[in-house]
């Protein structure tokens, strides 16, 4: 691909679409972020990207900022979009693109998330049957999630959540992206599923402590029961098959640390940055 490769970014100013619009941009691409007309984070994203109004639950809307396009950086926004729209959608791209990083789950890497829950198998399942030059991105937990201690660190000295003995090789979510922007910008990552991980395993407790430690405050983890901690995501908006499988997943990894891998080291050429470098860049968000 050339210098002035053209790649869209959906879900585009998440958790990661930020770092992938970075890390395309350093690259040398033209990058094209979709993002829905009354989103509020618009702001994060770097300058120098092209603000493309569009939605995964309307394909038709997707025209303009597919056109001319090389390559798709695809996240699937399962908690607020059912996966109706994605066949569709995916017809758009195949139509006009030849590259898509999609970013999996490691669920689907380790056999537990089947196809038939619509969700990331569903997408690579429909992937696989298009001519696109896909990469799967399978990734463990996102050094990112650990933002849902904050609120509680920023009041006390306990974090109370379920299953502080699970243990994660969560990534920091710019590798992540690098990983992605590769694929979607050089040769050799065509019909790749990669799992994609940080560089060490951790419990959630010991990412507590972690925090504690950069921050200059001793804190501690007080697990609380399955039961409540499942009444408590569904309430906030999780579906409660999602919430099942997130629990009964950090269950078995209090017994057998999450798979790992050295894909990003192997891929970008630069080691997968630890936790606590990420907490330490994010440190006033706990204080």
């Amino acid at each position: 691909m050339t210098a002035r490769t053209v790649v869209l970014v959906t879900a585009a100013t998440g958790n990661v679409g930020p770092h992938a619009v970075a890390h395309l941009l350093d690259a040398g691409a033209r990058v094209r972020a979709l993002v829905l007309r009354d989103d509020p984070n618009v702001g994060r994203l770097p300058q120098g990207v092209e603000i493309c109004y569009g939605d995964l639950a309307d394909p038709d809307s997707l025209d303009e900022a597919l056109d001319g396009v090389d390559g798709v950086f695809l996240m699937w926004p399962f908690f607020a979009l059912p996966v109706d729209t994605a066949p569709a959608v995916l017809k758009k791209i195949e139509a006009k693109a030849r590259r898509v990083a999609f970013v999996s789950s490691v669920g689907v890497h380790i056999g537990l998330e089947p196809v038939d829950n619509n969700c990331h198998a569903y997408i690579e399942h429909l992937l696989e049957r298009t001519t696109l030059e896909w990469t799967f991105l399978r990734t463990t937990g996102f050094h990112c999630n650990a933002m849902g201690f904050a609120a509680q660190i920023r009041t006390g000295d306990v974090v109370r959540y379920p299953y502080g003995a699970a243990t994660r090789t969560s990534v920091d979510e710019s590798d992540l992206a690098a990983v992605g922007a590769k694929a979607l910008t050089s040769d050799g990552h065509a019909r790749k599923k990669y799992l994609v991980s940080g560089p060490e395993e951790l419990s959630q407790a010991e990412q507590v402590r972690i925090i504690g430690e950069v921050i200059g405050r001793e804190l501690s983890w007080q697990d609380i029961e399955h039961g409540a901690a499942r009444q408590a995501m569904v309430d906030s908006g999780w579906p409660p098959s999602y919430a099942d499988g997130a629990l009964d997943y950090f269950a078995t990894l209090t017994k057998e640390p999450e798979v790992g891998s050295k894909v990003v080291e192997e891929v970008t050429g630069t080691p997968a940055r630890t936790f606590r470098s990420w907490a330490a860049e994010r440190a006033d968000a706990f204080r």
